[in-house]
């Protein structure tokens, strides 16, 4: 090997990171693209042709390696837990007060810095390079993207001057600019367009092809530093310094608050700012400072004692509403939609918004023409809000006798809030349950996406969900704007599912009522389809959660002949239809339900249903005669009525406290 070359090698990649850091983190560049892309493309030829020469932390990896095959998961050095959120001035000052009382007097300081609206992504650094990125995930395992997030240009691949092995945790975001230029370009090409640039980020991580996360132009700011799963300074602002120095993007817009008043103020001041900065933010994190602190404070089963996300109230505009059309569901659910007249709200064009129901339509007294305040609900779901002027020539919504999309008949049921298409073949039932059948939490069949599915289901490839498993790469290939390796990859995702569990499946189905959580609560008690299938409903209603409404649901499904007809297609594809039954688990309070109501004078409801659960009890979001204990607190509700209605034993704190114990 010529030693010459290696040289070059070397010094054009330590010249490539340098000013990767002086223009992605410092915004401070000195030379200009096309001499940057000059020094790139010098690097990628040397690699190229002495393969010997690249090393994994070249710049050359952020064009974007090869497309994999799925995302792997992988658990997290520590929890990445979400944090509570405080949604008005007074709700912070009740976080500050819990946060003095359990200090005792201690003094303490905040760290507050902005909130940003992006994805959480862990990084980790082998002998100071990039070894793996993971997202969030459900907090206790994500998934590695480690080849995607080598593409963002700010998030070093290698880290001089830093401990061997060491973790960074941040927030992988979408600025304003490239969201738009990513929107404009895929109203170019005839694409729905993406509703905000959190939701963008997030997909641009989970794409499998790695070059696409490159071109969408992904940013990393670094919060969190931590050595073996710890923090690896003795305070939060600490933290933040050492990032810096070691070459990450830090937010330069936090303060080191001394009092809750300067708190309160950084809050304000950013509220009042936030549409001049170049991402989104939604509100400010507040964090106890002090290392010692944070691990005396705790945690709850959820979240972190001492840090809370002040979020700012959502943004509302004034609109015109120009026409109301419904759109059909995979239940057949007929929802009115608000067709609006485009008006910009928190940085984002909105244009529809969902009015749920008949009744929801008549509460808000709302018709086309009409002007309404809609706002953007966690800065993202549109909402109307309320009729703020009734316009001149009104046009009151009518809910249709007849389908719009196949023309079947619209009935609604006594009780029931929605009017539903009751043709199970209409093509935008089946359009919805397709898309729902392989979306993410259920068969999980990654880049069978609206768009597809639209085809699919036009060109009569797709009749009925049982359909996909008969799809070749073949048939995917020759849809619209679908190449060879796309098609490939589409249709290894659906090989792939059919190995999806027994609840997936369950939940796939599209059964009223039964969606993850009673699919899993099925699936463990009954252990195949088939017991379930054929369950009377009194066997139905021993699963925990299933009462007369949902056990009903599912009897009738089963007996439906194009159902088991589904069912059956479905098992010839192979898909898993039993499972091991769950193992009922010990503990002294194993078989009693309890249901938490109100505030109760110590214990959060997280806390509360972690101690239970421990103990083998189970926790249920509403009473019914199979409830053992209703632990009633402050303010409790009409779960507390429901109780007393079916003479369910009610219990306080004390008394919890007291069971526990003797578990």
């Amino acid at each position: 090997m010529n030693d010459e070359l290696r040289r070059e090698a070397e010094q054009l990649r330590e010249t490539l990171r340098r000013h990767e850091y002086l223009y992605y983190v410092l915004d401070q560049p000195e030379i200009s693209d096309a001499e940057y892309d000059g020094l790139m493309r010098r690097l990628q030829r040397l690699e190229e042709e002495h393969p010997e020469l690249a090393t994994a932390d070249s710049p050359t990896r952020r064009v974007g390696g090869k497309p994999r095959e799925g995302f792997v998961k992988v658990p997290h050095s520590a929890p990445m837990l979400s944090l509570d959120n405080a949604l008005n001035e007074a709700e912070l000052r009740e976080f500050d007060n819990r946060v003095r009382s359990l200090l005792k007097g201690e003094p303490f300081r905040y760290t507050a810095e902005l909130k940003l609206d992006g994805l959480s992504l862990a990084a980790l650094y082998s002998g100071g390079v990039l070894a793996r990125a993971v997202t969030r995930g459900d907090g206790q395992v994500g998934e590695d993207v480690t080849e995607n997030a080598r593409t963002i240009r700010s998030l070093p691949l290698r880290v001089n001057g830093a401990p061997q092995d060491f973790e960074v945790r941040g927030e992988a975001i979408m600025n304003r600019e490239a969201f738009e230029r990513l929107n404009a370009e895929r109203d170019r090409l005839g694409q729905p367009r993406y509703a905000n640039p959190r939701n963008s980020a997030a997909g641009s991580l989970r794409v499998l092809d790695p070059s696409i996360t490159a071109a969408r132009q992904l940013d990393f700011f670094a919060d969190l530093y931590l050595r073996g799963g710890r923090p690896a300074c003795e305070s939060h602002w600490e933290s933040l310094e050492e990032l810096g120095r070691l070459g990450f993007k830090v937010n330069p817009n936090r303060r080191l608050c001394g009092s809750f008043e300067e708190l309160l103020e950084f809050c304000r001041e950013w509220d009042s700012k936030r549409d001049e900065l170049p991402y989104e933010i939604d509100g400010v994190v507040a964090k106890v400072d002090a290392v010692p602190q944070q691990l005396a404070l705790g945690w709850t089963a959820k979240a972190p004692r001492w840090a809370i996300a002040f979020k700012y109230p959502a943004r509302k505009a004034e609109t015109v509403v120009e026409s109301i059309e419904v759109q059909v569901g995979r239940s057949g659910a007929l929802t009115p939609v608000a067709h609006l007249k485009p008006v910009p709200v928190a940085g984002v064009m909105v244009a529809r918004a969902t009015l749920h129901n008949e009744d929801e339509i008549a509460r808000l007294g709302v018709s086309a023409g009409d002007t309404v305040e809609i706002e953007r609900r966690g800065e993202v779901i549109p909402k109307v809000v309320r009729v703020v002027r009734q316009g001149e020539e009104r046009r009151p919504f009518r809910m249709p006798a007849q389908c719009p999309v196949c023309g079947g008949e619209v009935v609604r049921e006594e009780g029931e809030s929605a009017s539903r298409c009751i043709n199970t073949n209409c093509p935008a039932r089946l359009k919805e349950s397709v898309r729902y059948f392989a979306s993410r939490g259920v068969m999980d069949i990654d880049g069978l996406g609206e768009a597809l599915v639209e085809q699919l289901v036009d060109r009569g490839l797709v009749k009925s969900v049982a359909d996909i498993y008969d799809l070749k790469a073949g048939d995917l290939a020759a849809l619209e704007r679908m190449g060879a390796r796309s098609a490939a990859k589409v249709a290894a995702n659906i090989e792939r599912s059919r190995s999806q569990p027994l609840a997936r499946v369950l939940n796939g189905l599209g059964i009223p009522f039964v969606g993850e959580r009673t699919a899993s609560i099925l699936a463990d008690t009954f252990g195949s389809l088939d017991a379930i299938a054929q369950a009377d409903l009194e066997t139905l209603q021993t699963a925990e959660e299933v009462g007369p409404k949902v056990a009903h649901s599912i009897y009738g499904y089963f007996r439906e002949p194009r159902n088991r007809e589904l069912v059956e297609r479905l098992r010839k594809a192979g898909l898993q239809f039993t499972q091991a039954p769950k193992k009922k688990t010990g503990g002294a309070l194993a078989g009693s339900t309890f249901v938490l109501t109100g505030t109760l004078p110590h214990l959060t409801r997280e806390e509360a249903k972690a101690r239970i659960e421990a103990a083998g009890g189970k926790v249920s979001g509403s009473v019914s005669r199979k409830t053992r204990y209703v632990v009633a607190g402050e303010d409790a509700g009409s779960k507390l009525d429901k109780a007393r209605e079916l003479g369910v034993e009610v219990i306080g704190e004390e008394r919890l406290l007291e069971l526990l114990a003797g578990a």
